[in-house]
């Protein structure tokens, strides 16, 4: 699948629209997330806060979760929105959980609600990562 700007922008407008249903009533920072899946199926999540701040859940995080529930196997490209001074980009967990689906080449963009704010590659965020081909024999 080739991923064009049109494509990419798609990705971005549904992680906008994903960050406007976020659970955030604690920390008050929304997080939108879209996945683009091996099927050229998109897949939205939002962060879901919790009281107990250990439970709750990152967008990239519920996003994967819509993934795999619709049957996707791959991650093609990511798109994340959050508005900051700084791109918005996956935590350390997320970046893994991305990992598990995803390669070091899939684009991962970063957006507030009005533009890009940065464009990386998975293996430019988590470098040497460790993923399932390790675990092959």
């Amino acid at each position: 699948m080739i991923l064009t700007d049109d494509l990419m922008h798609r990705l971005v407008q549904a992680a906008r629209v994903a960050r406007e249903r976020a659970y955030a009533p604690y920390s008050r920072f929304a997080v939108g997330a879209a996945l683009l899946d091996e099927r050229g199926r998109l897949h939205a999540g939002c962060n879901i806060e919790n009281a107990a701040y250990p439970q709750g859940q990152c967008a990239e995080a519920t996003a994967i979760g819509h993934l795999v529930l619709a049957g996707g196997i791959r991650i093609l490209a990511a798109a994340v929105v959050g508005v900051a001074d700084q791109p918005v980009t996956p935590c350390g967990g997320c970046r893994q959980r991305l990992r598990e689906f995803g390669a070091d080449d899939l684009p991962v963009w970063t957006a507030d609600l009005q533009r890009i704010t940065a464009r990386f590659t998975l293996g430019q965020l988590l470098p040497a990562s460790f993923g399932p081909e390790h675990l092959k024999s």
